[in-house]
């Protein structure tokens, strides 16, 4: 049997950041002799090429192709593209990883459906999910499947495809020659299927170089020429040159970069305008978002000027997301929600009306008269706002969006003046939250996005006043597990699927926890999320010193009843307090580190305590940690004494930099 597979990772001086996806090449689920991976090396000289010489010395399936520095990847990865084996080629990069998997599965999907090109789902590690994967298709459109917005070379591509249509590399080539390759393989491909039941690769951290503007417009034209090459003129012609026209054309336009360094800034202007002369009509502009039609309106008209205040006023849009309702129906969470984009100043975003329209407003040091009602008009762009809600798992970085159920609202906000918000409610049914199947177990994130008529903004769900819901539930698919909803000490909501015990399920929700001092104890009630029917193991708190690691208090803890629909028990210790001097068995002042202890483990909770003056306040765990000591040292009375001197930290920070910044020989 030949190789089916040939895995194309370009290398570059990578140094221990390639580790990961070194390994997710060689210990996938295909046979060593189905597959082969090609390493290409542009001239590296951290002592990765000698590393994976070695690799390839005692793999069969491995090979490095060593390059000259070229400075893009694209030279190395044509060579590698010529010296292929597979039946399909997969291309990624030196800081991504493929899941064990995931060359097996892409390509039995990839044979099943007689794809040319084939997209497996991809994950990012942080930030905003990859569009694109909310199903698995076995014919893929480009404008409906959004397939615009999956436009990096991380593909599997039919080998005698490429070959076939000579699909290459522009060389030395940029971001947007890298985009024209996968566009060419886009519209001469047969099939396009999307495998998007399971994560295929985890992308790493791209850099983002500087480009020369006059490169980026020669790239984009020669992009656009291939379009017009196989797409006829249109509607499917203008939304393929809309996604660049906003990503690659007036984007950069907004960007700081752009509005604080005058370098270029005029011949960077003067190409964009020419461009748009001659590639974006202004027909184009009526299907932007309001703030590109205004940037658009006054780069045709020459205002350079203008185009840098605006840039300049121009700062990221917020989300404000309350979260009014966390209840469960049955084993599905329900989360009601009012959402609502801010301006880059913070305060709400607020639309000028006129009978029944809605018309943006500009920032105050823009020139109003330069831009006609028509570019503000933001009507149907409110008509059309929405809400998506999705969970992140924390560890992995998979999403799934969730359904939900919402309604625009226009709330009244002064003389001719309103406020778009959205009330919705989302359902998270952990059994079929994964495109059908249970969600996984571990803690899952919970985010919101707002397209919002002028802005679009995204947010994660956080806490609401007053008490947390902490009830548990017990989810029966594909076995009994408990599902508990959680907090992070900012307030941020989540979900934790099947904790790994009693413990852990308590610590999960422990920021939850309230105090009670009464004569000389102090009862701390922990939330208890589920009660299993045998009551518990049971449980001691532990309570250690946060300045001496070596003072541990422990008392009991008992599980009593808890409150009804908010939490199944509560765990109750009861501990003596001393207020001068902490003893051997009692609470004394300073910062303690609390913990949970059964008879297999010990779970850190979520919280500590601080003790001052006899008053006992929770603190977030992040500022209770052994690791933080006294600026001044060993914490001795004495120190504790010094500290309350006026300007005594001060002294010691100066010293303490001073030690660090004149090192000696």
């Amino acid at each position: 049997m030949g190789v089916k597979v040939s895995v194309i990772v370009s290398v570059h001086n990578p140094g221990d950041t390639a580790d990961a996806c070194i390994r997710s090449v060689l210990e996938q689920t295909l046979r060593a002799e189905e597959y082969e991976v090609v390493f290409v090396d542009d001239g590296s000289t951290d002592g990765i090429a000698e590393r994976l010489d070695t690799v390839a010395a005692v793999r069969r399936n491995v090979r490095v192709l060593h390059l000259p520095h070229s400075g893009s990847p694209m030279v190395g990865r044509n060579v590698a593209l010529a010296a292929a084996k597979g039946e399909y080629v997969y291309l990624m990069d030196q800081r991504d990883r493929l899941e064990r998997d995931a060359l097996h599965r892409m390509y039995e999907r990839a044979v099943e459906t007689d794809a040319d090109v084939l997209i497996g789902r991809l994950v990012r590690d942080s930030g905003p999910p990859v569009p694109g994967f909310e199903r698995s298709k076995a014919r893929a459109d480009i404008l409906r499947d959004r397939l615009l917005t999956l436009i990096t070379p991380h593909k599997l591509y039919r080998r005698a495809f490429l070959e076939e249509h000579e699909l290459g590399f522009a060389v030395p080539g940029g971001r947007i020659a890298e985009q024209a390759f996968v566009v060419r393989a886009y519209l001469q491909a047969k099939v396009i299927a999307v495998l998007a039941d399971q994560p295929c690769c985890h992308l790493g951290e791209r850099a983002e170089p500087e480009e020369d503007p006059q490169v980026v417009v020669a790239e984009l034209r020669a992009l656009l020429s291939a379009i017009d090459e196989h797409v006829g003129e249109g509607r499917p012609r203008e939304r393929m040159y809309g996604y660049w026209y906003r990503s690659t054309v007036l984007r950069p336009l907004l960007s700081q970069r752009f509005a604080t360094s005058s370098v270029d800034r005029g011949l960077h202007f003067r190409l964009v305008r020419e461009l748009m002369e001659e590639r974006f009509p202004e027909r184009l502009d009526r299907h932007l978002p309001v703030h590109y039609r205004a940037l658009a309106t006054l780069v045709r008209a020459g205002r350079l000027d203008q185009v840098v205040v605006l840039a300049n006023s121009s700062k990221r849009a917020g989300l404000l997301a309350d979260l009014n309702e966390v209840r469960w129906d049955a084993h599905v969470l329900v989360l009601g929600l009012t959402v609502e984009v801010l301006a880059g100043d913070g305060e709400p975003t607020r639309f000028r009306t006129d009978g029944d329209r809605l018309y943006w407003s500009p920032p105050r040091s823009i020139d109003d008269d330069l831009l006609p009602d028509s570019v503000k008009d933001v009507t149907a762009a409110v008509e059309r706002a929405r809400i998506e809600v999705y969970v992140r798992h924390a560890e992995t970085g998979v999403v799934h969006f969730l359904p939900v159920a919402y309604q625009v609202e226009h709330v009244p906000d002064g003389r001719r003046h309103v406020r778009v918000q959205i009330a919705g409610e989302a359902r998270v049914d952990v059994t079929v939250a994964a495109l059908g199947e249970p969600l996984k177990s571990g803690q899952w994130e919970v985010h919101v996005r707002m397209y919002g008529g002028a802005h679009q903004a995204r947010s994660r769900v956080r806490r609401p006043e007053g008490p947390l819901n902490c009830l548990g539930v017990l989810a029966q698919r594909p076995r009994t597990r408990l599902v508990v909803p959680c907090w992070t000490d900012a307030g941020e909501l989540g979900l934790a699927v099947e904790p790994r015990s009693f413990s852990e399920s308590i610590a999960l929700v422990s920021p939850g926890v309230t105090l009670r001092q009464q004569d000389s104890h102090l009862y701390v009630v922990l939330p208890v999320p589920y009660v299993p029917p045998s009551g518990g193991p049971p449980v001691e708190l532990v309570l250690r010193s946060a300045a001496r690691s070596d003072h541990e208090l422990t008392v009991p803890a008992l599980v009593e009843p808890g409150v009804p629909g908010r939490f199944a028990g509560q765990l109750v210790a009861k501990v003596p307090v001393k207020r001068m001097l902490a003893g051997k068995d009692a609470l004394g002042p300073g910062l303690w580190l609390l913990s949970l202890r059964t008879a297999d483990d010990e779970t850190g909770l979520r919280f500590g305590l601080e003790m001052r003056r006899g008053r006992v306040t929770v603190r977030p765990s992040a500022m209770v940690t052994p690791e933080r000591r006294s600026p001044l040292g060993r914490d001795t009375r004495l120190h504790r004494l010094g500290r309350r001197l006026p300007g005594a930290r001060h002294i010691v920070r100066l010293a303490r930099a001073g030690k660090h910044r004149y090192l000696k020989d």
